[in-house]
């Protein structure tokens, strides 16, 4: 999420307007997407160009309403934007607390399963500083949300750091965890190239049930029986614990502020992600703002 180091206390935006354009991974259908730069406490916003009315959704953990395989987020009027997670984790990695995105379609482009091109893009064009104190959420009380064998955790820490590990029963997924602080502009060297992955043996049936329709070698890292099927392997040894959390941080960042506290997740995803930030802004002794 941050280092909570002095050079991240001021508010930031991008300096130019860019452009994106990708498949959808569920959808399948191509978007294209604008992003332009925003005034302090505007924070992040999502408008579907393509619907003309009350088209405007903020990035915020309330708005979230569905966490099926990825995060959707919608207005009162239902007006929908899904997998905002990994563009919402380049945000949160490069510190971009401002920005309007305009978009033609329901669901962010998927690009290459990471958020490295989006890391890329706005890294190309520069970021800009503006003239009002970032907000920092500080974890005051330890919060944790179990279900099954899965938990999520946020404990008062004095800077952003993360736990997690994750279990398939895949030998060639097997038990994986990754710890990281994310400090000196880490995020883009340990988390922003780590791919979204999936298994062959569930294509189909994600197919049948409408999801994973734009899914591909070229966007996933797909985990076969015996081996990865994708030709040029795995970018990290630990490539999908590190995606868990690359998500994970995209998530958090949808409390409208970056926090400073000690994520751990085990064998966890969107939706427990999602109540922990309901649990944790269910009671303001469990945080404050500095």
């Amino acid at each position: 999420m941050m280092d909570v180091s002095n050079s991240f206390q001021i508010q930031q935006t991008i300096a130019d307007p860019l452009s994106i354009k990708g498949i959808g991974l569920h959808t399948g259908i191509n978007i294209s997407m604008q992003l332009y730069p925003a005034e302090a406490n505007y924070g992040i916003k999502f408008i579907r160009k393509d619907l003309y009315n009350n088209n405007i959704i903020e990035a915020l953990w309330s708005n979230v309403t569905n966490t099926k395989l990825s995060t959707t987020i919608s207005n009162k009027n239902g007006a929908s934007v899904s997998t905002i997670e990994h563009l919402m984790s380049a945000l949160s990695g490069l510190h971009i607390d401002n920005i309007k995105i305009e978009i033609d379609g329901p669901e962010v482009p998927i690009m290459d399963g990471s958020s490295i091109k989006f890391v890329d893009l706005i890294d190309k064009t520069s970021i800009k500083s503006l003239n009002k104190k970032r907000k920092i959420l500080k974890v005051k009380k330890n919060i944790k949300i179990e279900k099954n064998d899965t938990s999520v955790e946020l404990k008062p820490n004095n800077q952003f750091s993360i736990d997690f590990e994750i279990d398939f029963p895949s030998k060639l997924v097997s038990q994986q965890s990754c710890h990281l602080q994310l400090v000196n502009g880490n995020y883009k060297t340990d988390i922003a190239s780590a791919r979204t992955f999936g298994f062959e043996k569930d294509v189909d049936m994600l197919r049948s049930n409408g999801l994973a329709l734009g899914g591909s070698l070229d966007n996933a890292v797909v985990v076969g029986e015996s081996k990865i099927l994708n030709s040029d392997g795995l970018r990290f040894k630990d490539e999908f614990v590190r995606h868990k959390i690359l998500d994970s941080i995209g998530d958090l960042y949808l409390a409208g502020a970056p926090i400073q506290g000690y994520f751990l997740g085990n064998k966890s995803g969107h939706h427990l992600n999602n109540l922990l930030l309901r649990s944790l802004f269910a009671d303001k002794n469990n945080y404050e703002y500095i």
